[in-house]
């Protein structure tokens, strides 16, 4: 993105063990930064069950367990519709939350990036698909 490597980076940690709704307030603290020409990325996947995961199908492309695939649009409706409260408040959006996000390690970045996000900002997905049947690798951007 930036090939002369002329920007600075700073690397946060998440805290493991604070609760969903703290780090997506940190992300709300944060939104100030973006009018000050501050980049945000979070890293980390929606659906991320490593210990699920069929290597024997890591080279069939696209697939996903149906829990899997289902939680991953569950998840782009209610970031596409601003439902950050349902995204925080996960392990009782569905059923299969649970598999979909055994630890939430991989999950916390998205409530940062949420709550970096502008009312009305239309989010925009990519690198959409599912891997190896409990992983999507979907990413989104906003702004």
């Amino acid at each position: 993105m930036y090939p002369e490597a002329n920007i600075p980076v700073l690397q946060l940690s998440i805290d493991y063990h604070k609760p969903p709704e703290w780090h997506y307030q940190l992300g709300l603290e944060r939104a100030a930064l973006r009018g000050k020409g501050v980049l945000s990325i979070g890293s980390g996947n929606m659906v991320h069950n490593l210990g699920m995961v069929a290597w024997d199908k890591l080279n069939e492309p696209e697939y996903g367990f149906d829990w899997a695939l289902e939680l991953n649009t569950i998840f782009k409706e209610r970031i596409s519709e601003e439902d950050h409260q349902a995204l925080v408040r996960y392990p009782d959006l569905h059923r299969a939350a649970k598999l979909a996000i055994p630890t939430p390690d991989h999950y916390y970045p998205l409530l940062y990036a949420l709550g970096t996000r502008l009312p009305g900002e239309e989010p925009r997905f990519f690198n959409d698909r599912a891997v190896g049947g409990s992983l999507t690798m979907t990413s989104v951007q906003f702004g």
